[in-house]
């Protein structure tokens, strides 16, 4: 009877969460139109911004990136091409991924993968144009083992900014004030427990979230876990249980995300690609917005890829 009664409770509990009412053959529809992958989020102003790779290529051969721009997370405005290899780069030509930005100084500064190094450019607008300042990679390939790829910066509280990048292993470095440049005596290198790639890093109630996904981005399994730290160099420590972000019914490969915080509210959501539906692999991915949200304690709970996000309104 104790074991009825503990699963009829189970069952309530699911429904009353939505994932046992779900029609998990109807996903709700992409926020950018066509194929992009790897998003990055911020919010600069009372707008949001999404700075994502350009879908569509065997082997992610890309050349440019793109920038987009919403004042609710629903309707997004494309801002155009923001950085091209071939014109702007005297040091590589293809393989624009998985790119992310942060702001110092009335300054934003973009950080992007190209030919598997790591770049920075510069512009004056969140949107552009950006404009490579150094003439050269920011992270060389073959600094470390696996590829020098999917950076993601993260600023705490007190100003500082750091570069988080690697697939294979997990490197982080404290940038100079300039943005531009660092001590590479102090990269710290780490691999958390099944840790492939994409790393991102939030702060909430003085704990310091690492994210990354696991597996491969063409694996119907690629999914995103996390560790938590209260230091933003670690060590990390991943979190028990299952994944936070993972693929449900229609919806595959759901990974490679970003979270962004509405401005004056413990209010979160969390973008991610997942393959293109229908028909969609590792490289015809499209780009979704879902909530996320902290149990009582901290953690993370569960994203429900089938939750349709509703209009959020930034108040300055």
């Amino acid at each position: 009877m104790k074991k009825l009664t503990s699963l009829l409770a189970l069952l309530a509990s699911c429904t009353l969460s939505g994932f046992a009412q779900t029609d998990t053959t109807k996903a709700p529809a992409p926020v950018l139109p066509g194929v992009y992958a790897d998003p990055n989020i911020a919010v600069f102003g009372n707008r949001f911004y999404i700075y994502p790779t350009t879908d569509g290529t065997e082997g992610w051969q890309s050349t440019y990136f793109t920038c987009w721009s919403s004042a609710d997370l629903v309707q997004w405005k494309d801002e155009g091409k923001i950085l091209d290899l071939p014109r702007d780069l005297t040091w590589a030509a293809a393989r624009a991924w998985a790119p992310t930005i942060g702001t110092k100084n009335g300054k934003y500064y973009y950080y992007y993968a190209a030919d598997t190094n790591i770049g920075v450019a510069v512009a004056d607008k969140p949107t552009g144009p950006f404009k490579d300042p150094l003439g050269k990679p920011l992270i060389k390939r073959g600094m470390f083992k696996g590829q020098m790829i999917d950076p993601a910066v993260f600023t705490d509280d007190d100003g500082s900014s750091y570069l988080y990048w690697g697939n294979g292993s997990c490197h982080v470095v404290k940038l100079n004030e300039d943005m531009i440049s660092y001590d590479s005596t102090k990269i710290v290198s780490f691999k958390p427990q099944d840790y492939n790639e994409g790393p991102f890093v939030i702060k909430r109630k003085g704990i310091y979230y690492l994210m990354w996904s696991e597996f491969d981005t063409r694996d119907p399994r690629y999914s995103v876990w996390y560790a938590t730290s209260t230091s933003p160099l670690g060590p990390f420590v991943k979190a028990p249980g299952g994944p936070i972000l993972k693929g449900r019914g229609v919806v595959k490969g759901a990974g490679h995300h970003s979270v962004v915080q509405v401005p004056g509210k413990d209010e979160w959501y969390i973008a991610y690609h997942r393959f293109k539906i229908p028909d969609g692999n590792g490289y015809n991915r499209e780009t979704c917005i879902s909530s996320l949200h902290f149990d009582d304690k901290g953690n993370i709970l569960p994203v429900d890829v089938f939750e349709e996000i509703k209009p959020v309104e930034i108040k300055e």
